[in-house]
């Protein structure tokens, strides 16, 4: 915390662009407002991580096993780094680790709340299943376009630690996308059938994972520095971009 913090109100501070550097510095609310954040971040890249790992055995190919191991090593790496600093508020990382079974999904057919479910706090997205090869690149792809978004928003937030992990993870984070498209490509000529059927059913769940158009928490978030475009604004810009990108593939 700087010298301008300790001679006025912290959410005076937070409203002016003013960061939070450590555990120690940070007041009860923000604290929970900011483990929250992390802890639905490290439980969707741990979900995601585990999700995407049987796709490693779908791939057709020599190159798409590599990608997709990359992907599965890569999220789980992100997961850590962040529970790494969760650490620092008394977060006890291994038993955590263990809390959930991060492979576990629900029916392909079924309703999932976009709220988090218990202590769970992977997004909602998270709880359906892939079923093969091109479902697995198709939501890769349009979620590796929400990600970016989230994940660029969150790395210009006034905890200064997580930010500098998330802009640390950001590239690594494109580069899974640009590895979907890759594959994509590929795909829109063999298999465009299954995977526009993948596209009208990733669409939705994906779009669900912004949050309300409406949001008070998002208000107080705002207030805190820890957030700073609101949820439909996200959401708008995500959409722009995947409709582009199914547009382009003729999968629209």
């Amino acid at each position: 915390m700087t010298n301008d913090a300790e001679t006025m109100p912290i959410a005076d501070y937070l409203s002016q662009g003013g960061k939070l550097t450590s555990p120690e510095n940070v007041p009860p609310r923000y604290r929970g407002e900011v483990l929250r954040l992390m802890s639905s971040f490290v439980d969707s890249e741990l979900a995601g991580s585990a999700g995407f790992a049987a796709a490693i055995n779908w791939a057709p190919g020599i190159k798409e096993r590599i990608a997709a191991s990359r992907i599965t090593l890569e999220k789980a790496d992100h997961a850590e780094r962040v529970l790494d600093l969760m650490e620092g508020f008394g977060t006890d990382k291994d038993r955590y680790q263990r809390t959930h079974d991060w492979a576990a999904r629900a029916d392909r057919d079924a309703t999932v709340d976009a709220r988090r479910q218990g202590g769970d706090m992977r997004l909602s997205v998270f709880h359906y299943p892939l079923t093969g090869w091109t479902d697995a690149v198709v939501m890769n792809v349009l979620m590796g376009g929400a990600t970016l978004i989230a994940v660029g928003e969150l790395a210009r937030c006034s905890y200064q630690p997580l930010a500098e992990v998330l802009r640390d993870i950001l590239p690594r984070e494109r580069r899974h996308m640009e590895l979907g498209i890759e594959g994509l490509d590929r795909i829109a000529g063999d298999d465009a059938e299954g995977a526009r059927a993948s596209v009208r059913y990733w669409m939705p769940r994906v779009a669900e994972t912004f949050g309300p158009a409406v949001s008070d928490r998002f208000a107080r978030l705002k207030e805190m520095g820890l957030r700073h475009t609101d949820n439909e604004s996200l959401r708008r810009e995500w959409r722009a971009g995947a409709d582009g990108i199914v547009a382009r593939f003729g999968l629209d």
